[in-house]
């Protein structure tokens, strides 16, 4: 077989293998074939493990079988269901040899051209690799099935992975024991057909909302104010009531008002973003809980299950949920949206938590997340987060921040008794007097940030940028509001601190922000439920303003 195209058409995804052996001389030009593939940057981060043994392979099909059971379960379609259960997705016991295709996420720890928009495209490269194999093995006359129906963490665990690679599946290579009649097998056996021509699509213009908005911007810019304070305030005065005499809701009013430049605001598609992430520092003891929990209560933020499931349903709030740097593979097919760093933060006790550019992507998925959910037309947005150890990171950054002592700002997070509460102080004071670098902003961020604390910061100043309310939760949040005023100073204008959280050093901080909050009710939980418990206050707030009579419609004397 020479024929280019003949190839590329020949290349399947194998599933049946005789039980020839494979040559060694096969295996290696293969192998080359894969080293030859592009790599962004030249970062050369493609790994190869070679698995013969029938006990590793076996772990390994015990893995896929159960995957492939939870898998199965996915449909209620029983016809659907029944046809998955009869189709061979795999062939790890029986295929000569077994290959993992990895990439070693530790080339993103210094600068690379091609990595900064991305970090995804060091994945892709492996990508590449793994394709040129498949090229190469069919050239030669033989196959390779790719197996990613796996639970990638137990799969990392058994084999031994270090933690810095990440395996893209296993792969099964062999002697193929049949053609398909030159279709994929999935469509030999009418799962779904493949299409017959790619879709192309030529982008001529950009999005018209956005060019809008540009537009909006400029005349905006090159106009006087259309409103003025005076006229909310008047208005406000204005209603049936003795003046001032609806208190924080008329302030709310004011507020809500300013920020959208108008005497008839309108709250549009509420949104709650709960951004989620693991700390190094978790793993010294400064939390009362395991970092597991972490995912498990993602995976019950998916299911419905928390308190802010309950709140948003309650108040028709909109909710997302972000894997900002959970230490665990979530499977594709969920609701949750991937802005994941890496697995967890590094321990700041000895050593920086993340890169300069780990630092950088977190601004720039942060960024994109909201920007995202503007464009949809949401013009308020409330923060939460989920991170087992985030109260620990969030008590440093507050304390580099503001020059307030780490004792006034490290609190009991999760619940720690006065032994640990103690050991947890010891443990921050010692990272702080470790630390040797400068008081810049960013390498401080670098150095003791969290992924999701970061990308709350840069979600909030977007959220500005797109002239949202800001809805700012408690502790946490409001270290990421801090951060997000350093870089900044106007934001706060923009920002509606919700609730004073029942951690120590919320008030504090809250001093140092020169903010009020809507409410206090010993509330630190996290997952923004201080938002959707306050959002229909500043909806009472919005509707009082728009809605109820003024003297002078309504009749009514005015003293």
């Amino acid at each position: 077989m020479s024929n280019l195209d003949d190839i590329l058409k020949a290349r399947r995804d194998t599933r049946h293998f005789t039980g020839d052996e494979v040559p060694d001389s096969v295996l290696q030009k293969a192998l080359q074939a894969g080293h030859w593939a592009p790599s962004v940057g030249l970062t050369d981060a493609t790994r190869y493990y070679i698995i013969k043994s029938p006990e590793v392979k076996r772990a390994i099909k015990t893995l896929f079988l159960d995957y492939d059971a939870k898998a199965s379960d996915l449909t209620d379609d029983k016809k659907q269901k029944a046809k998955y259960k009869s189709l061979k997705l795999e062939a790890i016991e029986e295929a000569p040899i077994g290959l993992i295709i990895a990439y070693d996420r530790s080339v993103l720890n210094s600068f690379t051209i091609g990595t900064v928009g991305s970090n995804e495209a060091v994945k892709f490269s492996s990508v590449c690799a793994a394709q040129n194999m498949w090229l190469s093995l069919t050239e030669q006359g033989y196959g390779m099935g790719w197996v990613s129906i796996i639970n990638y963490y137990q799969f990392k665990k058994i084999l031994n992975l270090p933690e810095n690679i990440e395996p893209l599946g296993y792969f099964c290579v062999g002697k193929p024991a049949t053609n398909y009649d030159d279709q994929p097998m999935l469509q030999q056996l009418d799962w779904k057909q493949k299409s017959q021509i790619p879709v192309v699509t030529e982008i001529s213009s950009i999005d018209k909302t956005i060019s809008q908005q540009i537009e909006t911007h400029k005349k905006i810019a090159a106009s006087p104010t259309l409103f003025s304070t005076q006229s909310i305030q008047d208005k406000i005065d204005g209603k049936t009531k003795p003046t001032g005499s609806l208190g924080k809701l008329e302030q709310i009013a004011f507020q809500v008002a300013s920020v959208f430049q108008t005497v008839t605001p309108e709250i549009k598609k509420p949104t709650i973003v709960v951004f989620a992430a693991d700390h190094g520092i978790a793993l010294h003891g400064v939390s009362a809980y395991p970092q597991d929990v972490t995912r498990q209560m993602v995976a019950n933020f998916l299911e419905g299950g928390a308190a802010i499931n309950v709140f948003c349903r309650q108040h028709k709030i909109h909710l997302k949920i972000i894997d900002s740097g959970v230490n665990y593979d979530f499977p594709t097919n969920t609701e949750l949206l991937n802005c994941k760093i890496a697995k967890s933060t590094q321990s700041f006790l000895h050593g920086a938590a993340m890169s300069n550019i780990e630092l950088q992507l977190c601004f720039e998925k942060g960024k994109q997340i909201v920007d995202l959910i503007a464009k949809n037309g949401s013009n308020c947005i409330g923060f939460g987060e989920m991170g087992i150890g985030n109260t620990a990171t969030a008590a440093v950054l507050m304390s580099l921040l503001t020059e307030i002592p780490i004792e006034e700002c490290v609190g009991r997070g999760t619940g720690l008794n006065d032994t640990k509460l103690k050991e947890k102080n010891i443990i921050l004071k010692k990272a702080i007097e470790n630390y040797s670098g400068s008081t810049d902003l960013n390498e401080v961020l670098a150095y003791f940030g969290g992924f999701e604390i970061i990308q709350m910061a840069a979600g909030m100043i977007a959220a500005f940028e797109n002239n949202m309310l800001i809805l700012v939760d408690g502790f946490i949040c409001s270290v990421a509001f801090l951060i997000a005023k350093t870089m900044n100073t106007t934001i706060q204008q923009n920002a509606i601190f919700c609730h004073q959280s029942d951690e120590k050093a919320h008030r504090k901080l809250l001093d140092y922000l020169n903010a009020e909050t809507i409410l206090q009710l010993n509330l630190r939980l996290g997952e923004g439920t201080g938002c959707a418990v306050a959002f229909p206050i500043i909806q009472s707030a919005v509707a009082f303003f728009n809605e109820m009579a003024s003297f002078e419609n309504a009749g009514v004397s005015q003293q």
